[in-house]
């Protein structure tokens, strides 16, 4: 009877819970000049959270693929007031889940694909992926999906390290490179990666840096020009990135240029398909546009698709419509050219 007490209690608990762990991404807003610094309680909230939609990994994708979440290190330190503090210069700790499908055979050699969460104070939930990584499991991908700094759900620590283009870009690559390393079924040399919004940033700079540690990659929405960007949004907006990166864009724009993909088009040699929608009301498809133009100038391969006032904006290939999952379709389509799974 206690055993089965306890049981009633952690499902009570974890149906109360499960209410909080189905927030939709958390998104910089436009305009929230005050928007106030999260609150301890706010972080531990953040944190219980996480911990009930872990759970719900299982729920939604245990059946189709074996879940693990690991703790690994990036490449680049963890970031401490003092420079010369006990641990300085640490490489900093981040959190990663793995989704191995199932049906694969034991020895199976299979390609992988990074799965980005975008949002940049966000996380990688059940909610907004778990029918997408449930294709990509049928599909016979090994996926692997970083919670780099400033992700949510990590306490306040993890979330100040937040370094927009800096230092996030290197955890994402290091998730990468640890998968190669530590997963026997990856093949090494099938290797892409996806994302939407921010997570499409991280694609394009992933591919503007290590062109030859990816074979194929999807950036949908993709935010890519940080000047254009600092121009069209609010001043709550502005002030928000100026505590990611130090200083306003008006006060040093050739830093939020050297952080722009657009910026980086000449860098970028891998395979590309970038997908916009004109009636985003996060990143305005200008942004995407200027994007396109520069690989154009540059003489890049890569596809892309602009969508004509689509219903769902922003989220319009991430939804459960029949033309999100045709948009999706033709991802995989593009994406399995080159990973051949």
């Amino acid at each position: 009877m206690p055993k089965l007490l306890g049981v009633a209690v952690a499902t009570f608990a974890l149906v109360c819970c499960a209410a909080f762990a189905q927030a939709p991404e958390k998104q910089v807003k436009q305009e929230e000049p005050d928007d106030p610094v999260p609150t301890q309680m706010e972080h531990m909230l953040w944190q219980t959270q996480k911990h009930v939609d872990d759970l719900l990994w299982y729920h939604k994708v245990g059946d189709v693929a074996e879940i693990d979440k690991v703790r690994i290190v990036s490449t680049k330190p963890i970031r401490l007031k003092n420079p010369t503090a006990q641990g300085a210069g640490n490489p900093l700790i981040i959190w990663a889940y793995t989704f191995i499908p199932k049906k694969l055979a034991k020895n199976q050699k299979a390609p992988m694909i990074v799965f980005v969460h975008g949002g940049v104070h966000a996380d990688f939930t059940s909610n907004s992926s778990a029918h997408i990584v449930r294709e990509l499991m049928e599909l016979g991908y090994i996926v692997v999906a970083p919670e780099y700094r400033g992700s949510t759900g990590y306490g306040k620590q993890f979330y100040d390290q937040i370094d927009y283009g800096g230092a996030e870009i290197d955890d994402t690559h290091s998730a990468r490179d640890w998968a190669v390393a530590n997963l026997p079924q990856v093949d090494g040399t099938r290797v892409g990666i996806i994302g939407w919004s921010h997570g499409g940033y991280h694609v394009l700079l992933n591919l503007a840096r290590w062109p030859k540690d990816y074979q194929v990659g999807f950036a949908g929405v993709p935010v890519s020009d940080l000047v254009m960007r600092m121009g069209y949004k609010g001043q709550g907006y502005n002030k928000e990135f100026a505590g990611f990166i130090g200083k306003l864009a008006v006060d040093d724009p050739m830093e939020y240029r050297r952080r722009s993909p657009v910026f980086h088009a000449k860098e970028i040699e891998t395979p590309l398909l970038i997908h916009s929608n004109t009636n985003d009301e996060d990143v305005n498809v200008m942004e995407v546009q200027h994007m396109v133009a520069a690989l154009k100038a540059e003489g890049k391969k890569f596809e892309y698709k602009i969508y004509d006032n689509v219903p769902g904006a922003h989220q319009f290939n991430r939804i459960d419509t029949p033309l999100a999952r045709e948009s999706r379709r033709e991802i995989y389509g593009f994406m399995g050219r080159y990973l051949k799974p």
